[in-house]
């Protein structure tokens, strides 16, 4: 080791990305109906819409096996991801990266072809303020010293 910290950070459910994400796949399922306008159209916005509840699922309500738990922050671009069956996948973050106060988007480097998108209700205040920290500069900012009682 050289010295660098290790954060795990666990992962809740989250209704609201989770509603965000079949409202998204409902709008598009609607734009694929409404474009091709015949029954192949009506099946394959339907079917666009349960790929969206499948996906809310397993990303934002982390109800599937292989769901994302806990991450945890190793080095500059190297994170470890625990999945709901226990397996650990070591995973090496690309260089372009999506921050914001709502959403931290991570994109597997070139090996691994998995970006992992965090919305910040799935990560209490100071867990996501230091992941965002973290996908920003690259490490773990240390903990802040004590303040002294006025």
């Amino acid at each position: 080791m050289n010295g660098e910290r290790i954060l795990r950070v666990d992962l809740r459910p989250s209704r609201g990305f989770a509603a965000a994400i079949v409202g998204v796949h409902i709008a598009a399922g609607a734009c694929a109906g409404a474009i091709l306008a015949n029954p192949a159209g009506v099946i394959l916005g339907v079917l666009i819409a349960c790929l969206g509840v499948a996906a809310a699922l397993d990303r934002a309500l982390l109800l599937g096996p292989r769901s994302l738990r806990a991450l945890r922050l190793e080095g500059r671009d190297k994170l470890t991801l625990e999945l709901a069956n226990a397996e650990l996948v070591p995973l090496r973050v690309g260089a372009r990266r999506y921050v914001n106060r709502f959403l931290v988007v991570l994109p597997g480097a070139a090996t691994m072809r998995r970006t992992i998108v965090i919305a910040g209700a799935m990560l209490e205040a100071d867990s996501f303020r230091t992941l965002r920290l973290w996908a920003l500069w690259g490490q773990v900012p240390q903990s802040a010293p004590p303040r002294p009682a006025a």
